[in-house]
């Protein structure tokens, strides 16, 4: 056991493990959106990241300009060892630090959450743009300017690795390149690390269609494609990028795309570049195999650990299933309570249909008798005015009866008056006549005075 001990250290001392959580003590991790640079690198991270931050400031500073403060210098040796790349990496740190409280460094490195890679977050600048830069000048000069560092990927992109939130990211993220009017040629490079919910079939599936979907003109090429998309997964981020010459250039690979070519023609040239490729995908493989080894004997440590946590789970599992059958229990109690709840919700929301049904005849009901008072209004409106009229006409009647009984009142003294009048004549003429009378006996006596007195005393005597 000691023995397995004694060479798990030196196999962490030898391949960098036991720095790993002082590298990266306090430093920020991966995640969604940041752009930048993903290094792959075989076993040495260290080194790598120094070699990262040398290469990517070199070429930064053709395309950009170089920053406003003091950068750390290229080393000028190949067989720089490596206590020249701590301290180079001292010397980084304390730069980002003094430079912290001014603004942030167009490069930061990053913890990946996976061996072997690295991330470089830039700011400022395009990740694409750069890397295409720094491959385009390897290719044509042919100098390696890399000893650790194996592929270079931009990471223009990213989001959270689960494929709801992918789809609706590259839904948009690969309007650019692909929607219509845009097209091309295209192959997909899908890698997942530290990620078990990830299906390369089923990621690559679904991309695809996003991508047939864009544009039915974009067509699959795994030979010579315009266009990559490349998906890199490292725990629960996902990086993406749409990369051109991505053939040409040995899949990104600044190791490859840097050797010499030699006079290839037909399938000898075809059958060269795949053996380089291979060679390429061996060392990555026999760099995990160590990686694979060394989780091994770290695994087998941890199996002691595991055994007695097991039984240590055995016992709370006991509880656990004591507490389940509770919990159980009460669910079903709960599910008792929810269907006679809904049972109540069927019957009110039948009484409300109910109810809905008989405020749309309340409310016809009130619309037909909001028209018949209507109805009556008007017919009380005419009457009214029918009644306006007869009390005028009424008016005017007892005005006429007024006039028509003062006027018969005025004839009937008229006719007093006519009385009064004709009954004076009348007597008048009485009084006439019978002064006539007396006039016509005086006359009558003094003709026949002594007729008269024989008459006389002859009435006397009788």
């Amino acid at each position: 056991m000691s023995e397995a001990q004694d060479l798990r250290k030196r196999s962490k001392k030898r391949y960098g493990g036991g720095h790993r959580s002082k590298k990266y003590k306090g430093s920020r991790e991966l995640e969604v959106g940041m752009q930048g640079v993903l290094i792959t690198c075989n076993m040495n991270e260290r080194k790598c990241t120094a070699e990262a931050f040398n290469l990517l400031n070199e070429y930064a500073d053709q395309l950009y300009g170089p920053e406003n403060f003091k950068e750390p210098e290229e080393s000028s040796s190949e067989e720089e060892d490596d206590e020249d790349v701590e301290a180079a990496l001292k010397k980084e740190v304390k730069q980002l630090k003094a430079s912290s409280g001014k603004r942030q460094r167009r490069f930061q490195a990053m913890d990946s959450g996976a061996n072997n890679v690295i991330f470089i977050k830039t700011k400022n600048l395009d990740p694409e743009k750069l890397v295409h830069h720094i491959l385009s000048d390897l290719h044509i000069t042919k100098k390696n300017k890399s000893r650790v560092i194996l592929r270079m990927l931009p990471v223009s992109g990213t989001c959270k690795a689960f494929q709801e939130d992918m789809d609706k990211y590259l839904s948009v993220f690969l309007e650019p390149w692909f929607k219509a009017p845009n097209q091309g040629s295209y192959q997909i490079a899908f890698k997942a690390r530290n990620s078990s919910h990830n299906k390369r079939d089923d990621i690559i599936k679904a991309l695809a269609g996003l991508v047939g979907k864009m544009n039915p003109k974009n067509k699959v090429d795994l030979t010579t494609p315009e266009l990559t998309i490349i998906v890199e997964v490292i725990k629960s981020v996902c990086c993406v990028s749409v990369v051109r010459d991505y053939t040409l250039y040995r899949k990104y690979n600044l190791q490859e795309v840097a050797k010499e070519e030699g006079p290839k023609d037909g399938k000898q040239g075809e059958v060269t570049t795949n053996q380089e490729e291979i060679k390429s995908n061996q060392e990555e493989k026999d760099g995990k195999q160590e990686e694979i080894k060394l989780n091994q004997e770290e695994k087998d440590g941890k199996q002691e650990e595991i055994k007695s946590n097991q039984e240590e789970k055995d016992g709370k599992q006991e509880e656990i299933k004591s507490n389940q059958e509770e919990k159980d229990g009460k669910q079903e109690e709960i599910k008792s309570n929810q269907e006679e709840k809904d049972g109540k919700q069927e019957e009110i929301k039948s009484n409300q249909e109910e109810k809905d049904g008989k405020q749309e005849e309340i409310k016809s009901n009130q619309e037909e008798k909001d028209g018949k008072q209507e109805e009556i209004k008007s017919n009380q409106e005419e009457k009214d005015g029918k009644q306006e009229e007869i009390k005028s006409n009424q008016e005017e009647k007892d005005g006429k009866q007024e006039e028509i009984k003062s006027n018969q009142e005025e004839k009937d003294g008229k006719q007093e008056e006519i009385k009064s009048n004709q009954e004076e004549k009348d007597g008048k003429q009485e009084e006439i006549k019978s002064n006539q009378e007396e006039k016509d006996g005086k006359q009558e006596e003094g003709k026949d005075a002594p007729k008269t007195d024989r008459e006389g005393k002859g009435e006397e005597e009788k």
